[in-house]
């Protein structure tokens, strides 16, 4: 096993799309609904990366301009960015001219290689380069042994353009709005609004279905989610869920999650809990969510090393 997952990983570091802009042959497209004229999103399953998912279990999408496309998120392996290539060539001839990365996540970022190529720019949060740099070995190690054989030719490509505030990106006639966002889910977090649809997608700052994962800061994702919840919007994209849902009210959930997880924790960091029994915060709430035992006791560990020092 550990033979086998070195060669992935060795394949992984070395390898690479053989076209940049053509999806190869015998590329399987990944699924795609059309929520608003010109923007497609593939719904992901609610699962943790593996054998054969080859790493597509986040959200991920592409819109169409006139004389461009952005893609928006890319999978979690050089296969799965190749499946949304293969989906988004189905569709239309155009360049893609834009990928956006809406956080530092593998199941977001790892399929990027598939769209490298001149005439493509790689776009993310300002912090993002740093945090990627941090964690390339591990995750390209983990993902390796996870996914297997599917993991092949997966590398690390980084944004080269950086959004610390907002930037506006033109695809020809469609204007996309990108917004960077203060440590919520990640320290990384943006999100991409299409202004012609009022489309926004929102990355993992909301989970629909899918326990929430935190890796930043609850009280900060807190906070961005009663912003983001202010704002009106046609319709928004979830990270992990539907393909699209209705905006404000999709917040209502994720919110009541990441607000008991913080009650519940403060009370067990005022009472002197060991942080051991932490993962026992927000129990009551797994009938709601899926893979619930995979993320929460992280959520609660994660929110008690934050608060404690509060």
């Amino acid at each position: 096993m550990r033979a086998a997952a070195a060669l992935v990983l060795l394949l992984a570091l070395l390898g690479g799309p053989a076209r940049a802009g053509e999806a190869p042959e015998g590329a399987t497209p990944l699924p795609m609904q059309e929520v608003a004229p010109g923007i497609f999103v593939y719904a992901a399953p609610y699962a943790l990366a593996g054998r054969g998912n080859a790493g597509a279990i986040a959200n991920v999408g592409f819109v169409i301009g006139r004389d461009a496309v952005a893609v928006i998120d890319t999978g979690g392996s050089l296969r799965a960015g190749q499946r949304l290539l293969a989906a988004l060539r189905q569709r239309t001839a155009l360049p893609v001219r834009y990928v956006i990365n809406t956080h530092v996540h593998p199941d977001h970022v790892l399929g990027n290689a598939a769209f490298a190529g001149e005439g493509t720019t790689f776009v993310g949060h300002q912090a993002l380069p740093e945090a990627l740099a941090a964690r390339a070995e591990g995750y390209l190690r983990a993902n390796a042994d996870l996914i297997g054989p599917d993991f092949a030719g997966t590398r690390i490509v980084p944004p080269t353009r950086l959004v610390s505030d907002t930037l506006g990106l033109d695809l020809g006639g469609r204007v996309l709005h990108l917004e960077a966002w203060p440590t919520a889910h990640t320290n990384s977090d943006l999100t991409v609004r299409d202004e012609a649809t009022d489309t926004w997608f929102l990355g993992d700052l909301l989970f629909v279905g899918h326990v929430p994962a935190l890796d930043g800061r609850l009280s900060g994702w807190i906070a961005v989610l009663r912003r983001l919840g202010a704002r009106p919007a046609a319709r928004v994209v979830p990270g992990h869920g539907p393909a699209a849902v209705p905006w404000p009210a999709a917040a209502g959930p994720i919110a009541r999650y990441l607000a008991d997880l913080e009650m519940q924790v403060r009370a067990m960091v005022r009472d002197g809990t060991p942080i051991g029994e932490a993962g026992r915060a927000a129990a009551g709430a797994a009938r709601d969510w899926a893979l619930f035992d995979d993320f929460n006791p992280r959520n609660a560990t994660a929110a008690y090393q934050e608060l404690e020092w509060e």
